[in-house]
């Protein structure tokens, strides 16, 4: 049974082990990501060695509960060839790994055989879930979250399957 949702910043406060995060899509329409991909596409790349340039307040949660001893986790299954929003994604990914992330890629083809949840999640300590459902066009929608126990389990078992066959960030190649 769907719960009240906690913000993105009391879930991953309320981690005292684990945080993974499986996402599906290859396009999203988040609203605050709107110009710097607009930029991305016209050419901007991040400096990595310029950290004021991009270090944002999610960065600062991921650092936060990283240091507190917290597995973050993200999977991202992608089609090939990957879309621009995928690229623009990659190209940033090195800024959640400077912030404690662990981050895996699997190409969809590879993923056809699991058994998968139908929407993106975050799933807390393998028991709290919350997922994030999206628009036709990437707009976020309204999440919802659970503590189900089977729900945390199908959710954990299908993360764990994409990580395990996941390529890590630093090897996974886009052309």
């Amino acid at each position: 049974m769907p719960q009240n949702v906690l913000s993105f910043e009391a879930l991953l406060r309320s981690a005292e082990h684990s945080a993974v995060h499986l996402e599906l899509r290859d396009s999203y329409g988040v609203d605050e990501e709107a110009d710097e991909f607009s930029e991305f596409k016209q050419g901007h790349r991040l400096d990595p060695d310029d950290r004021a340039s991009w270090w944002r307040p999610w960065l600062d949660l991921i650092q936060e509960i990283t240091a507190r001893g917290v597995v973050v986790r993200r999977a991202r299954i992608v089609s090939e060839p990957v879309t621009d929003y995928i690229r623009y994604e990659h190209h940033h990914t090195f800024t959640n790994v400077v912030a404690g992330e662990r981050v895996r890629w699997l190409p969809r083809r590879r993923a056809a055989d699991l058994a998968l949840p139908g929407t993106d999640f975050w799933l807390i300590d393998e028991k709290l879930v919350r997922f994030n459902h999206f628009s036709g066009d990437g707009a976020v929608t309204e999440p919802e979250q659970t503590d189900d126990p089977q729900v945390a389990k199908l959710c954990a078992s299908a993360f764990e399957a994409v990580w395990e066959r996941g390529i890590p960030h630093e090897e996974y190649e886009i052309h």
